[in-house]
């Protein structure tokens, strides 16, 4: 009987560890604050968006970088294509 006491006693010392583990209490926390929830998702959107903004200048930026030395190597099949592209975009924006 004691040693079933025991055994208890260590497999709820091993959950306990585990929720502590998991943070649960403060998720529990969150979600019966509203606000602090809200105030949270939404500097997370701020960061995600600034991130995605930044992300896509930096690629946009080596993408042209590398098309303007396509243009300046001067390959015929390339360059071709990039003229086309670049008289598609003008015709678009009058």
């Amino acid at each position: 009987m004691n040693n079933d006491y025991e055994i208890y006693e260590e497999q709820m010392e091993k959950v306990a560890i585990q929720l502590q583990k998991a943070r649960l209490g403060e998720y529990v926390d969150l979600m019966l604050n509203p606000g602090r929830m809200i105030t949270l998702n939404f500097f997370a959107g701020l960061a995600r968006g600034f991130g995605a903004a930044v992300g896509f200048a930096i690629l946009g930026a080596v993408v042209l970088y590398f098309l303007q030395r396509l243009v300046i190597l001067n390959l015929p099949i390339i360059g071709g294509i990039i003229t086309e592209v670049v008289k598609l975009v003008q015709l678009n924006i009058r």
